[in-house]
């Protein structure tokens, strides 16, 4: 809701500046999505490692760090 306000404000301020803003964002948008993809599959991985090492405390019945 913020970034509409501050989008409005600049259409009020820079009509030119904010219609190129609107047209620009979703091409911005497509290009950092593999990046976003690629940050989903490499939490999955570190959240695998962790749940790996953590199996021995897990079946022990421990909690890591009591």
């Amino acid at each position: 809701m913020l970034s509409f306000l501050v989008w409005v404000l600049l259409l009020m301020v820079c009509w030119p500046i904010a219609l190129l803003a609107l047209l620009v964002y979703p091409v911005v948008w497509l290009l950092l999505l593999p990046f976003r993809l690629l940050g989903i599959g490499v939490d999955a991985v570190f959240s695998l490692l962790k749940g790996i090492v953590m199996l021995p405390a897990r079946v022990l019945g421990q909690r890591p760090g009591h």
